[in-house]
Formats: structure tokens, C-alpha cells, sequence
């Protein structure tokens, strides 16, 4: 007989996404009021090198035109800049999304509305930062935000609360690390510091929805096994619909920004651990199966993330040989 309210133990059947929402809601609240307490304001307009700023070409008649020798960053920092900026530009699309699927009210409602303000303090800075210390093109840069913009965002995951729950859960780790790594290879302490304080926040929303997941296994754990399977495997950053995204991210694996052997130990592995996934019992065959399907890919990602690591062993050996040459 199915279980028509959300109980502890209830089969899969019972649990629609609206049942799950309100099951969740006290884990959310609970989440929330943690969040509240150790997440810190901080002011944009504060990372930002105001003094290097010069007027552009246009309206005034000092402007400068930009040019790459301006630029403090190095070449794979201007790429990243651009492709991470181009993906907190599409903040009205995330908010649109996860508004739909958790809804305006209660504490989730509550948490929505919280996450698109500290996102858009990201997008706000780091647009100032590249306009002010000319670090990439602003007529290319323009271009860019409102070609990816015009195209809008759809989830892979919007059939479901807990596909989107768990792919938010890797893929806020995924931000933070692409950011973090972006201000390493930036050449630039100025960048590397506000990239630093973007991926601070980057972190507290992953251990919201990484916590929140983790109640999700303890309510439907099959269902949730099946989700993380199912994310896991076909995982996509948010700003793969922008132009010239594949090209950037070859760039950017090649740059050691984020790659194969990044995205399965440094994103994969810590939410996996903590979720202590494949150690988790009382499966039914569904949910067993999505888990040995998920240990299996997790292998063989692994293998593939080695065999990129040799390939850019060898690069690096090829371009320290014709340096020395």
C-alpha cells in the first residue's frame, strides 16, 4: 500500500517533488539560520582597484581604447575570467529556475531569494574588476554576455527537486574551484584576492545543498541514489550553452583551471565522501543499482582523468624542451 504522507521509510511512489519540498522544509530552515550565522557581508565595491580606471572610446573624448598589453592577467586568466563572469551573468535564468522548483515561500522561498543576492554580488565585482583594470576586451565581453544571455538558461535537471538539489550540491563546489583556480593563474594579486572572497561564498552555498542532500538520502534513499547517479554521470557546467564554451574549456583544462583530474577529485570525491555514498545500505534494486552504476563510473572517470594527466605531462615536457632549446 503506498504511503500517501511523507514518512521516514515511505516508497518511491509516495514521494512526488511537493512531498519532498515540505518533508525538507525544517532541514532548510535549519540550514538557512546556520548559513545566516557564519556567511559574512562584504562589500564589492571594496575589491575593486578603482585608481586604474580610465575612460574607454565613446562618449568622452579622453577615452582609451583597450588593448591587450593593459591587461595584468595572464592569457588563461582573461579566458577564465570571461567564462566565469559570462555564468553568474546568467543569475535572472538560476533564480528563475530554482524559484519555480522550491518555490517563494517558507524558509525555502526565504533561501532562494538570499542565494541570488550573494550571487549577484559576484557578478557585480567581477565586472568591475575587468572593466576598471582592463584585464579582458569590453566590446568582446559585452558581446559575449548578451549573446550567452539571449539564449536564457534551462536545467538539465527541472523534471526534478532532487536531481536539482544534487546537482546544485557538485555544482557549487565546481564554481568555487573554478574561481579559486582562476585567481591562482591569474598573474594578478588583485584578482586572486576577489576571487578568493567569491569562492568563500561559492563554499557555503555547497554545504547548504550538500547537507540538504544528505537529509535527502535519509528520506528516499533510493530516489536520491538514483538522482546523484543520474547528475553524476551527466554533469554539465551551468555555462555550457555560451559561445565558444567548448573551445574555452579545452583552454581552461589545458591551463589546470578545471579539467578532468579537477572535476573528479577536487568536485566529485569530497560530496561523494562526506555523502559516504557507496556505503550507504537498505537499498532497494533501483537504488543499488544506481549506486554500483555510479561506483563503476566513478572508475572509469578516474582512468580517463589519469590518461589526461599524461597527455599534459607530455605537453608541459614538449613546451619546456623548446624553451630550453
Amino acid at each position: 500500500m503506498t504511503i500517501t504522507s511523507p514518512n521516514l521509510g515511505s516508497p518511491s511512489s509516495a514521494w512526488t517533488d511537493a512531498r519532498l519540498l515540505y518533508a525538507l522544509e525544517e532541514v532548510v530552515e535549519k540550514e538557512l539560520n546556520r548559513h545566516l550565522k557564519v556567511a559574512k557581508d562584504w562589500m564589492p565595491h571594496e575589491y575593486v582597484p578603482w585608481s586604474d580606471g580610465r575612460n574607454f572610446p565613446g562618449f568622452f573624448e579622453d577615452g582609451e581604447a583597450w588593448d591587450k598589453e593593459q591587461s595584468k592577467v595572464t592569457e588563461i586568466g582573461r579566458i577564465a575570467l570571461v567564462v566565469n563572469l559570462l555564468t553568474e551573468d546568467n543569475l535572472p535564468s538560476y533564480h528563475h529556475e530554482i524559484a519555480s522548483l522550491f518555490g517563494r515561500d517558507g524558509a525555502w522561498g526565504t533561501w532562494v531569494h538570499r542565494w541570488t543576492a550573494e550571487e549577484g554580488r559576484h557578478g557585480i565585482v567581477m565586472r568591475d574588476y575587468l572593466l576598471t583594470s582592463r584585464a579582458v576586451d569590453p566590446d568582446k565581453l559585452e558581446a559575449f554576455r548578451m549573446a550567452h544571455m539571449s539564449e536564457g538558461f534551462e536545467s538539465d535537471n527541472r523534471h526534478s527537486m532532487l536531481h536539482s538539489v544534487a546537482y546544485v550540491a557538485f555544482q557549487e563546489l565546481a564554481t568555487r574551484i573554478s574561481h579559486r583556480n582562476t585567481g591562482h593563474q591569474s598573474g594578478d594579486p588583485v584578482c586572486d584576492r576577489m576571487l578568493a572572497r567569491i569562492a568563500t561564498d561559492e563554499n557555503l552555498h555547497m554545504i547548504f545543498y550538500r547537507n540538504l542532500l544528505k537529509a535527502a538520502f535519509e528520506l528516499a534513499p533510493d530516489l536520491t541514489m538514483q538522482a546523484v547517479r543520474d547528475v553524476v554521470v551527466n554533469f554539465r557546467m551551468p555555462g555550457h550553452g555560451m559561445p565558444g564554451f567548448e573551445r574555452f574549456a579545452a583552454q581552461m583544462a589545458i591551463g589546470e583551471v578545471y579539467n578532468l583530474r579537477i572535476h573528479h577529485d577536487d568536485v566529485l570525491q569530497p560530496v561523494l565522501r562526506f555523502l559516504k555514498i557507496m556505503e550507504i545500505d537498505g537499498l532497494g534494486p533501483e537504488g543499488r543499482q544506481a549506486q554500483d552504476e555510479l561506483g563503476l563510473f566513478m572508475g572509469g572517470l578516474d582512468a580517463e582523468a589519469a590518461k589526461f594527466d599524461e597527455k599534459l605531462a607530455a605537453r608541459k615536457a614538449r613546451m619546456a624542451a623548446r624553451a630550453g632549446a
